[in-house]
């Protein structure tokens, strides 16, 4: 038995630290030359030995300054390609500014002119009171009506159709024609229903009488 235990190789154990630990030295790879040894078939030279002067290196490499500063030149003297490019993107630009605000005006006045075209049989009931003298004075009744006249004006409601002025087809609508020798051009001579502008849209015509010359 102990013959048999004798026969086995006992354990080999390598040392591959990099440092050695007793002199504090870099330990070569094992096969690898010495430092400043001559490689084969070469004579020895110098790992640290400085690139002389005149020697030529290849134009074509650049550094990371080199980039920076074309970049930089790029940037303060942009060529007449970027800067029709920068025109048309500018120019691109306002114009979907003014699209926009356009688009956004008009939604608005639809807005508006839906909420307000609500109230334009209140007012007209409040035309027909005026024209029978019920809004005469400080009866509560005119100031609630004056209160509601200024606030749709607010919102950009303009009334027109008077008595006396042209006739415009493209405002007024005509529901009765009344030959007259005092006028010599149709003219409103009753206003039925009062037209409406919201902003600069046509809200509702007005229903007028009109005169027109015998």
């Amino acid at each position: 038995m102990s013959d048999e235990n004798q026969n086995h190789d006992e354990p080999v154990i390598r040392d591959k630290r990099r440092i050695d630990p007793e002199t504090g030295e870099v330990r070569q790879p094992e096969g690898a030359p010495a430092e400043g040894a001559p490689e084969a078939g070469g004579e020895a030279t110098d790992a640290a030995a400085p690139v002389p002067a005149d020697t030529d290196l290849d134009d074509d490499v650049l550094t990371v300054d080199d980039i920076l500063n074309a970049a930089q030149a790029e940037v303060q003297e942009p060529s007449d390609e970027h800067l029709a490019d920068l025109k048309r993107v500018t120019a691109e630009y306002a114009n979907y500014r003014k699209r926009t605000e356009a688009n956004r005006e008009v939604e608005r006045e639809r807005a508006v002119g839906a909420a307000v075209a609500v109230l334009l049989p209140v007012l007209d009931d409040l035309d027909r009171a005026e024209k029978h003298g019920d809004l005469e004075g400080d009866a509560p009744f005119a100031t609630i009506a004056a209160k509601l006249r200024a606030a749709v004006e607010k919102l950009g409601l303009t009334p027109f159709g008077e008595v006396g002025e042209p006739f415009d087809p493209q405002r007024h609508e005509a529901i009765f024609q009344q030959p007259s020798d005092e006028v010599e051009v149709d003219t409103v001579g009753d206003v039925v229903e009062t037209g409406y502008l919201l902003g600069g849209t046509l809200l509702r015509a007005a229903k007028v009488v009109v005169k027109t010359p015998q």
